[in-house]
């Protein structure tokens, strides 16, 4: 009987038990390609990977599934699968080889312990979005402070800008009007100023009604206060998620360029690893 060895992370924080979980099956060659889906489903995190050998010039190719659908691109499990892959192999760069192209993650240390990544995404499109009546009805809101926007690094994700942390902390959404949005995976309601602020991230489309640390979401948040005047280019900002579902998480992004034209993003975080197993399939 095969046997198909994965790690567990808890991504975005440095304490176990909190951030967003995240399964890496780190050698995914073996397993037959009828069975990702449901060993994502099986896991039932937000995000589960499958590591393959390289294919281009990065270290790893890796495949990034939600428990109802296979994405391109995803934030939290990048920067995961380059602690569990990172940590064996030393390196202080690693070149992971996803659907949006290869993703450079920096890995800083204490030792031989990994404490930091750095990872550089894509820079997101951006479009004004033609659904917003629906969104802020579906979450219940008046409006939002800025205008709504959908970014596409690989994900979609709509923002909607509240008036302060505590409404933020408020939001109860209707979730099936939500699944109902068109052409967006991602809603993210925020809050804050200058260099802190406050996300709740709903994906029900995906299965993920609500994400713990969306990394994925982060550097077009980021994006999104910088084009609108409210940060400063380079400005390292600190973003808060996931405490009204008691996985606390803490994510780090910024920018470069300036508001007309943003020409680099990165977000980062740290991890730890919680746990090591093995599925026996038949």
């Amino acid at each position: 009987m095969p046997a198909f060895r994965y790690v567990i992370a808890d991504v975005f924080t440095d304490r176990p038990l909190e951030g967003n979980q995240l399964a890496v099956f780190t050698d995914a060659r073996e397993l037959p390609e009828e069975r990702l889906q449901p060993l994502a489903r099986e896991v039932n995190f937000s995000e589960t990977v499958f590591v393959y050998a390289a294919e281009a010039d990065g270290h790893a190719q890796i495949r990034i599934f939600t428990p109802t659908t296979e994405v391109p691109f995803a934030g939290h499990p990048t920067l995961g699968t380059a602690f569990v892959l990172g940590g064996p192999l030393q390196l202080e760069e690693i070149r992971l080889e996803t659907g949006a192209g290869i993703i450079l993650v920096r890995l800083e240390r204490e030792g031989a312990r990994i404490t930091f990544g750095w990872m550089i995404q894509p820079v997101p499109t951006v479009a004004k979005y033609e659904a917003a009546d629906e969104l802020v009805a579906a979450l219940g809101v008046q409006g939002s402070t800025l205008p709504i926007e959908v970014y596409d690094n690989g994900l979609q994700h709509v923002f909607v800008a509240l008036g302060s942390e505590e409404e933020v902390a408020a939001l109860e959404p209707d979730m099936t009007a939500l699944a109902r949005l068109p052409d967006v995976l991602g809603v993210n309601c925020f809050a804050g100023s200058g260099t802190r602020w406050k996300t709740r991230m709903f994906a029900p489309n995906g299965g993920v009604p609500e994400d713990p640390a969306t990394g994925s979401a982060a550097g077009p948040l980021a994006c999104h206060v910088v084009r609108h005047g409210l940060v400063e280019p380079e400005t390292e900002v600190q973003i808060s998620q996931g405490a009204e579902i008691r996985r606390p998480s803490t994510l780090y992004a910024r920018v470069a360029g300036s508001p007309e034209r943003i020409e680099r993003v990165e977000v980062g975080g740290s991890a730890v690893i919680v746990a090591r197993g093995e599925f026996r399939l038949d």
